[in-house]
């Protein structure tokens, strides 16, 4: 299940500063998702063998110049809603200041664990100055230097003896499948016409879904779990920021899920935050299927379907191997074709190739086309082997892997995509030393 930590507090208290050092340094770093939204805002850190993700709020807000605090409160309400822990920063050169004691007050009140970070703390006095801090009443705080990194490493051991305490929720060991998606491109129909009842409530306002659940689907000999989302959101809230919201709750459900599916609405065609999205997907390791909806409301010529189809793939390149559908989730138009499809990402994603298999296949064709030579030296490649992994990684050993560019690598992985059933799972290949 994934892990979210949000951080929180005023403009101007070092938000974005932390959140780059818990994204970016070295020790930390898994992963960082750059174009998810507007700015650099939601990245992956891995601390003591723990992985969980990182939401910088500071992101969110327009005009921070003339920040109102009706605003600042709207982040919080949204971080609380989403997160599993809340770093609420404040700035020890200021001390309390009347936002601070506005926030702490929201944050007294919810259920979620709290974490003060008092940063700037970069001498002596400064830290003696940290104690007024205490009077939040919301406890014991970390003091930290976000700009030169001190104290970081004491809060990242909490945070995650907190998030190694919070009892995972027990859900049965099946495929889990998400449906995933720009607001109203029919996502809950889907989930409608899928399960044969209404569900989830369709409306047309954008945002109307909320927390990821767990459904099991088991008809037509399909047994998986679909993680959507439920639950109509309050009126007063649906105003609320619906990117920062919308991009919150991909993450979480991307991460829950084994296999996605990137519904597009076929009247609008492929957009850049569709393409944000795959990049989520393909980053988190997950299959892809790309589901058209809408397609009973496009006037169709001969090649329609495959011209549609072509200008998505030349979006995606170079990753162009996953399943496309073109389907109707209200008239129920391809339905039981998306549970086949289902079935068989899951099980390239989980396909194990015999080594013997790998290397008869794959030194052959290596052999016939090498590896170009780099300075005069010749890259010889002598084994292949598929690594432990979440979705296929291959490891391939050889004298000079340092030499080996980028254009040999996706070679290399079309050549095995050619010769195994890999399609709608991205692939990883690495060349090592032998």
């Amino acid at each position: 299940m994934s892990r979210i930590v949000a951080i929180v507090g005023r403009p101007n208290v070092g938000k974005s500063t932390l959140f780059n050092r818990l994204t970016d340094s070295r020790n930390a770093i898994v992963d960082e998702m750059s174009g998810v939204t507007r700015d650099r805002n939601y990245g992956k850190c891995t601390w003591n063998g723990t992985d969980f993700s990182v939401i910088d709020t500071g992101g969110y807000v327009e005009n921070s110049d003339d920040m109102f605090e009706g605003e600042i409160n709207k982040q919080v309400l949204l971080a609380i809603e989403e997160s599993d822990i809340i770093l609420f920063m404040v700035d020890v050169t200021v001390g309390v200041h009347e936002l601070d004691k506005s926030v702490a007050g929201m944050l007294r009140k919810c259920k979620k664990k709290v974490i003060v970070v008092v940063n700037k703390v970069d001498n002596n006095e400064r830290l003696a100055d940290a104690a007024e801090f205490y009077s939040l009443g919301l406890g014991d705080y970390f003091p930290l230097s976000s700009i030169n990194g001190s104290g970081t490493g004491d809060l990242l051991d909490s945070v995650v003896a907190d998030l190694s305490s919070q009892a995972a929720e027990e859900i049965p060991d099946l495929p889990k499948v998400a449906i995933v998606g720009r607001p109203n491109v029919g996502k809950s129909s889907l989930v409608n016409s899928l399960l044969g009842e209404e569900r989830n409530i369709v409306t047309p306002l954008a945002g109307t879904t909320r927390d990821s659940i767990f459904t099991r689907y088991n008809k037509f000999k399909h047994d998986f779990l679909l993680v959507d989302t439920a639950g109509l959101r309050k009126k007063s809230k649906v105003s609320e920021d619906v990117e920062f919201y919308s991009v919150m709750r991909a993450i979480r459900t991307i991460e829950s899920a084994d296999v996605c599916l990137l519904m597009i609405d076929g009247t609008r065609g492929i957009e850049s935050q569709d393409l944000n999205i795959i990049s989520l997907i393909l980053k988190n390791g997950k299959g892809l299927i790309i589901l058209v909806n809408k397609w009973d409301l496009i006037e169709k010529e001969t090649n329609t379907a495959r011209n549609i189809e072509s200008e998505i793939k030349n979006k995606t390149a170079p990753f162009t191997d996953y399943p496309v559908l073109f389907i109707s989730a209200t008239n129920k138009q391809r339905i039981h074709k998306i549970l086949e499809v289902i079935e068989t990402v899951n099980n390239n994603r989980t396909r194990k190739i015999p080594t013997s298999g790998l290397n008869e296949v794959m030194l052959e064709i290596v052999k016939q086309n090498p590896p170009p030579a780099v300075k005069g030296k010749y890259i010889k490649i002598k084994y292949a082997t598929q690594l432990p992994t979440y979705t296929p990684s291959f490891a391939f050993f050889c004298n000079l892997p340092q030499y080996v560019k980028e254009p040999y690598r996706r070679y290399v992985e079309n050549r095995l995509r050619e010769k195994f059933e890999l399609t709608g799972v991205p692939v990883k290949i690495f060349f090592r030393k032998k």
